[in-house]
C-alpha cells in the first residue's frame, strides 16, 4: 500500500483512539462521581485543615479570633469541673490565650459575684449557672456597655442527703416545703422520725441558689430553719456528718460523691427520676466505683430540675469582649462539647 493511502487510515485510527480514551474517561467520571473541574478548582483554593484532620470548628486549634494575652475570669462554683478539665485543655491547645480564675474578694463565689466582678471591670468574662438578671443588665448599661449570655452546656440540680437516710425520693412540692420551713421532720415526707436540717448557699452569691428560689420555691424566701454555707465543699462535709441534713447543688458536684447520696426527684408522688444511672452505687463500693450522671434524663427533660450554663460577655468592643466570645466558641466546638460531656455536664449541641 502506498504512503498516500496510509495517511487517511492513520488519521482515522488516531481519531478513534482519542474518542475511545475520552469516552472511557467520561464513563469513569460518571461512575465514580469525580468532577474534574471541581477537583482542579479545589486544589487551587483549598485552605489548610487543623492538624487533627478535622474540619474547621471541630477543635480548639481551629477557632478563629482568639486573642493573645492573660485574661482573668470568675463566677459560678458549678463550673469547677469544667475549669479543671476543659480550661486546662484549652490552655494546652491555645497557649497564647492564657486564663486565670479569680476568686471574689468577698470570699463568696458564685454566678452573682462573678457577674458583679465583670460589671465592675475586675475580670474579662464570667461563668454563670443562671441567666443574667434585669438589674445586672441595667447596671452594665449605666457603665456604658451591654452583657451577652452564651449557652454552652446543660446541667441538672441534684438534691443530696446523708447516705444513711432511708427515703425513696422527694417531689418538687415536698422539697419546697422543706426549704420554706413548712415541713421540718423527715417523717412528714415518708422518711424516719428525724428533724430535717436544710443547707443552702446564700441567694446573693450563687446562681444555683437563685435558680432554686425562683424555680423551686416560686420566689418565696428560705425558711428560718435553713443554714447558709459559703461553698458546696463545706456543705457536703456538713451533710456527711448530719443524719437529717439536705443540700442541693450542680449534679456533677453531687452525684459522684462517696460520703453522701443524691436523691431521686419527681413532679408527682412515687414518680421519681434519679439524677444518677441505675443501679445505684453503694457508698461501700465507692471510690472503686462511682455513680454516673443520668444524662438521658437531663436531655429528655424527665428529670425535673435542669438549667443552662452560660458564658457572660461584656459587649464593649474591646479585648474583654473578644476574650469572652473566643472562650464560648472554644467550648462550643466538638472538642469542647465532648470534654463538657466527660466532666458530667450535657452537651448543648
Amino acid at each position: 500500500m502506498s504512503q498516500k493511502n496510509e495517511t487517511p487510515i492513520l488519521v482515522l485510527s488516531l481519531l478513534i483512539t482519542i474518542g475511545l480514551i475520552a469516552g472511557g474517561f467520561w464513563w469513569f467520571s460518571r461512575k465514580s462521581g469525580l468532577d474534574l473541574k471541581n477537583q482542579i478548582s479545589s486544589s487551587n483554593t483549598s485552605t489548610p485543615q487543623a492538624s487533627s484532620g478535622q474540619t474547621s470548628g471541630n477543635t480548639f486549634a481551629s477557632v478563629q479570633d482568639v486573642p493573645t494575652g492573660l485574661f482573668s475570669y470568675g463566677g459560678s462554683t458549678s463550673w469547677a469541673p469544667l475549669r479543671l478539665v476543659v480550661d486546662a485543655t484549652i490552655q494546652a491547645a491555645r497557649p497564647e490565650f492564657r486564663l486565670r480564675y479569680v476568686e471574689s474578694s468577698s470570699g463568696d463565689q458564685g454566678s452573682g459575684t462573678g457577674i458583679r466582678s465583670l460589671i465592675d471591670g475586675q475580670i474579662a468574662f464570667s461563668q454563670s449557672s443562671r441567666p443574667v438578671l434585669d438589674e445586672e443588665l441595667a447596671r452594665a448599661k449605666q457603665r456604658g456597655f451591654d452583657l451577652k449570655q452564651i449557652s454552652v452546656a446543660i446541667d441538672g440540680l441534684a438534691v443530696a442527703v446523708n447516705s444513711s437516710l432511708d427515703i425513696p425520693g422527694l417531689t418538687i412540692d415536698q422539697l419546697k416545703s422543706i426549704y420554706t420551713g413548712t415541713v421540718n421532720n423527715w417523717s412528714q415526707v415518708g422518711g424516719p422520725n428525724m428533724p430535717i436540717k436544710p443547707y443552702s448557699r446564700r441567694m446573693a452569691d450563687g446562681g444555683t441558689a437563685e435558680l432554686f428560689v425562683q424555680d423551686i420555691l416560686g420566689g418565696q424566701a428560705f425558711g428560718s430553719n435553713v443554714e447558709f454555707i459559703s461553698t458546696t465543699t463545706q456543705a457536703l462535709q456538713k451533710l456527711a456528718g448530719s443524719p437529717g441534713g439536705i443540700y442541693y447543688a450542680s449534679a456533677p458536684e453531687v452525684v459522684p460523691q462517696c460520703s453522701i447520696r443524691a436523691l431521686p426527684l419527681g413532679r408527682t408522688q412515687g414518680q421519681y427520676v434519679a439524677p444518677y444511672q441505675e443501679p445505684f452505687v453503694l457508698p461501700s463500693e465507692c471510690p472503686g466505683k462511682r455513680n454516673k450522671l443520668n444524662i438521658e434524663a437531663f436531655q429528655s427533660g424527665k428529670y425535673p430540675i435542669t438549667r443552662n450554663l452560660f458564658v457572660v460577655v461584656k459587649q464593649n468592643g474591646q479585648a474583654e469582649q473578644q476574650a469572652g466570645v473566643a472562650y464560648a466558641n472554644l467550648l462550643l466546638t466538638e472538642q469542647g462539647q465532648e470534654l463538657i460531656s466527660q466532666t458530667g455536664f450535657v452537651k448543648i449541641r
